[in-house]
């Protein structure tokens, strides 16, 4: 498979299964949070430190720092650091912060993770052309539960 056809597979967008909100229909509530679980399944931490870490992935330790992570390399420090978040946040606002933090913090540089139209202009590949909407959302909804369920594991 060439690069650019490799490419094109991956911006297909992505199937929405059954028991699953599809990114166009997650329903936040006025400050942000999504008090539904994205899925029937619920998150697997083990899979969230996989999200979390992995570059292609989440790769939330880019930007936080997560003691709980500490094997992993390179913390940021762009955003917040996340240990003891489930003392002060809920699965729902932790779950609506992954999906979509401008729902809560409009001025946030946090990307979308859950969201496949409205944005400001994003490329199309490499063309200079702006992409067709809707596209496939960074992390699928099950991602975003896995994840949602490490971060409540951060208690301290």
């Amino acid at each position: 498979m060439t690069r650019f056809a490799l490419i094109l597979a991956l911006a297909a967008p992505l199937p929405v299964l059954a028991g699953e909100i599809g990114p166009h229909a997650v329903t936040y509530d006025e400050y942000g949070a999504i008090e539904e679980p994205l899925t029937d399944r619920p998150g697997d931490p083990e899979a969230g430190v996989v999200v979390m870490t992995t570059r292609g992935d989440g790769n939330c330790i880019a930007c936080h720092r997560v003691a709980a992570l500490e094997e992993y390399p390179f913390h940021g420090e762009v955003g917040p650091p996340l240990d003891g978040v489930a003392a002060y946040r809920s699965a729902a606002e932790l779950r609506g912060i992954v999906a979509n933090a401008k729902q809560m913090f409009p001025g946030t540089v946090m990307p979308a993770f859950y969201k496949s139209e409205g944005f400001t202009r994003p490329g199309d590949g490499f063309t200079g052309e702006a992409a067709t909407e809707p596209l496939p959302p960074l992390l699928t909804a099950q991602q975003i539960e896995d994840v949602v369920a490490f971060l409540m594991t951060l208690t301290e």
